[in-house]
């Protein structure tokens, strides 16, 4: 495995994973700071590249992860599925449904796996309670309802408001709460209304979505930039609801029981595993050549409802075409 992007996300996640996992050789780094990579790969006995394509075109790279900002995903994804290398992809995978398009027939065209480092995907109390919905334990889904907020100051610089680098609410907070409300959904809404606030910068600060599918389930989601809310997810069913607190990584859920109230703790996996899973999935899908696991298709949907928002918000990035 290669990772491409040094900074912070990979030094505390991906690389300390990779070095700890048996089935995957952290091979090289990449980073535009080619000092900081190289340091780093000193410091772990891996190799350093001066370019991204010069660690595309070694062939002990199978996999890479990229770690970079939101604005060049796209680009380096692409340009990794056309060496024929697999890609774990940090989230939003893209900046818009269009990129992820052309990524995806890469992949196909290539037979190699294309993922999002997605941790609603993988973390286990997710799959648990996926698994129970699916049996019917709940009865039918009927409404979800998630908060997202970050108090950030107003640094217009920093990634968070910053467009040249694809800064917003959407693309950095909402992508994590858009993946509950598709994985949970029966199918992909199409019905979708919002509202939002640009920061100084133009980028989207807060937001209100409404969502609903053919079936009748909708969703609410509330995001902000410059406003702290609990990371909550509630997920209300016929009988009972789901609370799920922190749920970006979340290893525990509560039930309530519509009738009598009754709080039920439903547990598993473990939250500082997060890449782990994501992780193990990823191997798996390369190793079996079923990529099933990695939900694609729920990027996709995703990633369809991002770039529907940001069109009615006529929030385009620098350079972004569609």
């Amino acid at each position: 495995v290669g990772i491409i992007g040094c900074g912070k996300i990979a030094q505390v996640r991906h690389i300390p994973e990779y070095l700890d996992n048996p089935n995957a050789k952290l091979t090289g780094l990449y980073d535009l700071n080619l000092q900081r990579a190289k340091e780093l790969a000193e410091k772990y006995d891996c190799k350093s590249y001066e370019s991204v394509e010069e660690m595309l075109a070694d062939p002990e790279i199978d996999a890479v992860s990229v770690c970079v900002a939101n604005h060049v995903h796209a680009e380096i994804t692409i340009a990794a599925l056309k060496a024929g290398k697999h890609v774990l992809c940090e989230k939003s995978i893209t900046l818009n449904a269009e990129e992820l398009e052309e990524a995806v027939r890469l992949a196909e065209e290539h037979h190699v796996v294309l993922a999002e480092a997605m941790t609603i995907f993988h973390m286990p109390i997710y799959k648990e309670l996926r698994s129970r919905m699916d049996t019917g334990e709940f009865g039918e889904l009927r409404l979800l309802q998630m908060n997202f907020g970050s108090y950030k100051e107003y640094d217009m610089k920093n990634r968070f408001f910053n467009r040249n680098l694809a800064g917003g609410a959407l693309l950095d907070i909402g992508v994590y709460a858009l993946s509950v409300v598709r994985s949970f959904m029966d199918e992909q809404p199409n019905q979708i209304i919002s509202q939002w606030k640009p920061s100084p910068t133009g980028s989207d600060e807060q937001a209100a979505i409404l969502l609903q599918n053919s079936s009748g389930q909708m969703a609410t989601v509330a995001l902000s930039m410059h406003s702290k809310q609990p990371k909550r997810a509630m997920i209300s069913c016929e009988t009972g609801y789901l609370e799920i607190m922190e749920f970006p990584r979340a290893d525990r859920a509560v039930f309530v029981d519509a009738e009598t109230g009754k709080r039920t703790e439903i547990t598993c996996g473990e939250s500082r595993q997060a890449l782990y899973y994501e992780m193990t999935d990823m191997e798996d899908a390369v190793q079996n050549a079923d990529a099933s696991a990695m939900q694609l298709p729920y990027s996709k949907d995703v990633m369809d409802i991002m770039t529907k928002l940001r069109k009615d918000w006529k929030l385009q990035y620098p350079k972004e075409q569609w």
